[in-house]
């Protein structure tokens, strides 16, 4: 009997490619599917010296954690939207890794639905079919959630952690056009609006955010094979 999770890995294989020293994960067909990674709100609820993202976690910034899963996930194009937070090191990423693309938001302030957008436009130009979406200050979503989600066929799937659903979220590019323009819901209301059709996919991991320091107090005590 193959389980959900293992229906969906089998949709990816490794592709070794000239000058490449590991292999790459790609999807079977020819529909492109790119990953969106929303890293501009302000984090107004963190009260540490510095924004959260770039609060360490482990020896690396919280942001890396989330991006180093969606990386070893495999994606074919990763979009990062930046916004109120200074990611010095992704500049460097972006010139060393061809997937990578990073795009500022400069209306982050109205809302995390701005950020969506300004992603979902840089996948329009791209090309893309469909759009996974995850946050950068959720470093429980694991390398496995991402490659998961991505792969399904459905229109809509969202990540399924048991006790609740979460990020990452795959949303078709015909349902680009129905995603809010401002306030902080994202595609909850797509979600909400099309529940009939969303696919919900098994996952391991966590969706929690870090959005105070007693958040990430509460990280940094887990277990070091657990999320909180």
């Amino acid at each position: 009997m193959i389980s959900s999770s293992e229906r969906h890995l089998e949709l990816w294989h490794f592709d070794h490619c000239a000058g490449c020293e590991t292999g790459k994960m790609r999807q079977a067909d020819n529909h492109q599917t790119v990953a969106i990674l929303l890293a501009a709100g302000s984090g107004s609820r963190y009260s540490g010296h510095e924004h959260k993202l770039l609060a360490q976690l482990d020896g690396r910034p919280l942001w890396r954690h989330a991006l180093d899963n969606v990386l070893l996930a495999g994606a074919l194009e990763v979009i990062v939207v930046t916004g109120a937070a200074t990611l010095d090191e992704l500049t460097t990423l972006v010139d060393a890794d061809h997937r990578l693309h990073q795009v500022q938001n400069d209306h982050w302030q109205s809302g995390q639905a701005s950020s969506l957008l300004t992603g979902v436009k840089r996948a329009r130009e791209m090309g893309a079919d469909a759009a996974v979406v995850g946050l950068a200050d959720q470093p429980g979503i694991s390398q496995e959630a991402w490659s998961l989600v991505s792969a399904s066929t459905s229109d809509l799937a969202v990540a399924d952690y048991g006790d609740r659903r979460g990020h990452p979220v795959r949303i078709a590019r015909r349902f680009w056009d129905e995603l809010p323009s401002n306030g902080d819901i994202g595609a909850r209301e797509v979600l909400s609006r099309h529940a009939s059709i969303v696919e919900p996919i098994p996952c391991k991991g966590s969706p929690d955010d870090i959005d105070t320091v007693k958040d990430l107090q509460r990280w940094l005590r887990r277990s070091p094979t657990n999320s909180p």
